[in-house]
């Protein structure tokens, strides 16, 4: 009985509903939105490895590191594998195609990143194919990239072009895995660098080490950067999670921007319900009066305010989630080079629910402490 009652008074007015229903669907579109770029912007960091460490210049990452260091990083007792990248900074065609790109060692890369899935015969054709590279399930259907194809890229930090041929495509073990990233062999590059650029040759952006238990993470950092202290390429060695949190820190002013419109968009949100639910039930008031003379009682008023304004909210919020995946979509074709897993999390969709919940109780706070404490003669006597 209750639940029709919330539907037929919700409705009652049906271009104040309606206008009521877009507003909040809105909101709740934009509030997803907000939080999925939040989580996109993190992803990097939740998808970090604790048994994996990154040693890098000391200075700064635009600063490369000698190869020989490889050796000598494997001489500390705690280190399982090792293995280095190169960020390359190429794009495909023209420069709004950007995606990832990095030369990496092929023999040990894809062993120390298990997640990212790569067939057995996928991964020996690209170590047979010195000019071979694997790409994300992501790059091949932004680019209808397929095995065999030649794609060349155009350097930017390493200047000319250079073709490659897709011997391998991974995909992401979980959601949160990057399936827009390019690998090549750093032999190819070095190789020319020792031709064109003798002084960048035999030199790598990082090294990615793992260790056996996550415990002996900050002890062979320690070990790892005592061996090159007072060299003339001093290295900073720390936990995956700690690498790309660096990055996401130099963010923070843009992130702590979002959070905040996040938080107003609640607020507006609880402006447009508490309008909706204070104009409907002032119109309904004598309605509330003549309930009260026929014996019902606080209770039941409270639950028909509240379950009206409850009903606005969620019928509102399904409306903006359901159309936060095709705009998450759009928003994926736009920005998905630099946001590359794109996907509302459970707990933004949890944060937006709970959003409707709290908005469609403190709405109905005030109309129901109206019907509540007006006089029955009172409320009888209004006209309108």
């Amino acid at each position: 009985m209750l639940a029709k009652l919330w539907i037929r008074n919700a409705a009652r007015h049906p271009l104040r509903t309606a206008l009521t229903l877009i507003a909040v669907g809105v909101a709740i579109l934009a509030f997803g939105l907000l939080g999925t770029l939040l989580e996109a912007w993190h992803a990097g960091v939740s998808a970090a490895s604790a048994h994996r460490l990154v040693v890098r210049h000391g200075i700064s990452l635009t600063f490369s590191l000698p190869i020989a260091y490889r050796e000598r990083i494997r001489t500390v007792e705690a280190v399982r594998a090792i293995t280095h990248m190169t960020w390359f900074g190429g794009f495909f065609r023209e420069r709004k195609n950007f995606f990832a790109n990095f030369a990496v060692e092929a023999s040990s890369f894809f062993g120390l990143y298990p997640e990212y899935r790569l067939s057995e015969g996928e991964r020996a054709a690209f170590l047979r194919d010195r000019r071979g590279c694997v790409i994300g399930r992501g790059l091949a259907e932004r680019f209808g990239w397929k095995l065999g194809d030649a794609v060349p890229l155009q350097g930017t930090i390493y200047p000319g072009v250079w073709t490659f041929t897709v011997r391998g495509i991974y995909v992401g073990r979980d959601r949160g895995v990057d399936e827009n990233q390019f690998f090549f062999h750093w032999d190819i590059l070095n190789e020319r660098l020792k031709e064109k650029m003798p002084l960048r040759a035999n030199r790598v952006g990082i090294f990615v080490i793992e260790v056996r238990q996550p415990e002996e993470a900050a002890e062979t950092a320690i070990a790892v950067d005592a061996i090159f202290r007072s060299s003339p390429a001093e290295t900073q060695t720390e936990t995956e999670r700690a690498f790309q949190m660096g990055f996401v820190s130099m963010s923070a002013a843009i992130l702590a921007a979002i959070r905040v419109v996040s938080l107003v968009i609640v607020v507006i949100l609880l402006a447009v319900v508490s309008n909706t639910m204070i104009m409907s039930v002032r119109e309904r008031l004598r309605e509330y009066a003549i309930l009260k003379t026929l014996g019902f009682g606080p209770g039941f008023l409270s639950a028909l305010i509240l379950g009206e304004s409850l009903t606005l909210c969620a019928a509102g919020g399904a409306l903006g989630t359901v159309a936060l995946y095709p705009a998450l979509e759009i928003l994926r074709g736009l920005l998905g080079a630099y946001f590359p897993v794109v996907a509302p999390a459970p707990e933004t969709l949890l944060l937006g629910g709970l959003a409707c919940l709290a908005v469609g109780t403190f709405a109905a706070a005030v109309p129901v402490r109206a019907v509540l404490s007006t006089p029955i003669v009172e409320a009888l006597g209004r006209v309108g």
